[in-house]
This record gives C-alpha cells, structure tokens and sequence, in this order.
C-alpha cells in the first residue's frame, strides 16, 4: 500500500519577522513599491512589443514599394506597417503553398536546397524545429518533469522532448530507454542544458510549460499553484526513496567469513 506523503511541517524555531517600519517615509517607500509593481510589467511589455513591431518593419520596410509607404503620404511614420505586410504576405505564402502549384514550387526549391552541402544541413534542422514547434501536433516541450541534477537530492525542472534516433539510442549505454530533456537556466530560460536521460529517472509533473517557464525566470519566487507545488515536492521526495532503495538492493552484500 502506497503511504501518503506527510506535508512539510514549517520550522517553527524561526524568529520572527520584523516589524515593518512606519512614518512617512516608510509609507512613500511602500508607495513606490507598489507602483512599480504595477507599471514594471506593463512598461516591459510594451517595450518588448514595440521592440518586435520596429524590427520586423526594418525588416520588410525596404521590399515596400515607396509609393505604398505610409509615411509617403503622411508627416509621420506609421509603426507596424511593415507588420501588417508581413503577416498578409506569410499568409499569402501559406495559401499557395498548399495548392498543388504552390507544393510543387516548394518540392523544387527543396530539391534545390537539398543539393547544397552546408545549407542542405541548416536548412533540414531548421524545418524540423518549425515544423515541431507551429504544427501544433507534437508533444515536444508541452512536458514538464524533474530530473536529479546537478546532484543527488537535488531535482531540476526540465521539458520533456522527444525520443532519441534509433542511430543515438543504440549508442547509449544501459537497457533503459531514454528521452531527450532541456534543462533551462535560472533567469533566462531560453538558454540551458540538453541531454538525454532515462525514462525512469524523470519524474513528470503536472504543469504547463509557461508555469515552469514562470517558475525559472522568478527564480521560484513566483509559484505557479500551492498545491502544484505540494505535489512535487511529494513525488520528488517518493522519486529520491525509490532511487535509494534501488541503490540499496544494486549493493553487493558482504562475504560472510566462517
């Protein structure tokens, strides 16, 4: 029988919190707080969102004709315009690509492409990393688990990908199967590790990738759900049993002497 995991009682032997000060600094340094609290994530937002809007017209601003500029006709420049353009001319692109012209173009231009030694090797990595992440049909990175890592009794957040290739799985040592896993790093979770590890040793949780994702950047600050949270600390902790057990029943025993 399964025996539940006892919550984590807290350390009761803590000091106690300060107070907090008052007085009229006190209140303005609160004060400002608080609306920093409300206008940081506004402000970067709207940065980051302005940021990608000017790069993308940079971008497709000098393939417009300048007889269908905005800022031909008027005494300013129009910011998204080139977006705008660009999202109609993608679509566009996807509309007849998917016609039987359209595919037969794309089969040339693969052709094409398949028959240039570097480009052959960027190009096919980078389609199958779109293809995986747009297509909305693949699992890859929709997985979150936790991993032993960087040493034991220490679990890290990962997002599950996909199965190893028949060539790479057949050069792993061990019986298990594997799978391959991104570790992202604390507060950038665009850079990180990739490894491929045993099943048995991934503890899957259930949390979406933009909670984990939420998780790494606040450095655990921000807490996705207490409950969530609960949950896996009680599968980490059951994981860390079943490793120690299995690492005590691997154990040789002694020779008895007579």
């Amino acid at each position: 029988m399964n025996r539940e995991p006892s919550p984590i009682e807290p350390d009761t032997n803590l000091p106690p919190p300060p107070e907090a000060p008052h007085g009229l600094l006190a209140r303005f340094r609160n004060y400002f707080l608080t609306g920093l609290i409300v206008a940081g994530p506004i402000a970067i937002t709207f940065y980051l969102t302005w940021w990608f809007v000017t790069w993308v017209d940079g971008i497709v601003r000098p393939f417009i004709p300048l007889a269908y500029r905005p800022e031909t006709y008027l005494p300013f420049g129009l910011p998204g315009a080139g977006l705008i353009v660009a999202v109609f001319a993608l679509t566009l692109l996807g509309f007849l690509a998917a016609n039987l012209i359209g595919r037969t173009l794309v089969d040339l231009g693969e052709r094409l492409l398949g028959r240039m030694p570097v480009v052959r090797a960027i190009y096919r990595g980078l389609k199958q990393v779109f293809e995986t992440l747009f297509s909305g049909q693949g699992s890859s990175f929709r997985r979150v688990g936790l991993v032993e890592f960087p040493a034991p009794g220490m679990w890290s957040i990962v997002l599950i990908s996909q199965l190893p290739s028949v060539e790479i799985a057949n050069k792993l040592p061990g019986q298990d199967e594997h799978i391959s896993v991104f570790l992202p790093c604390a507060p950038n979770p665009t850079t990180g590790f990739f490894f491929y590890v045993p099943k048995s040793k991934i503890v899957e949780v259930q949390m979406s990738a933009e909670d984990a994702a939420t998780l790494i950047m606040s450095c655990g600050v921000v807490q996705p759900g207490s409950d969530g949270q609960k949950k896996i600390a009680a599968m980490a902790e059951m994981a860390n049993a079943a490793r120690v057990a299995n690492t005590a029943a691997a154990r040789p025993e002694p020779a008895k002497v007579d």
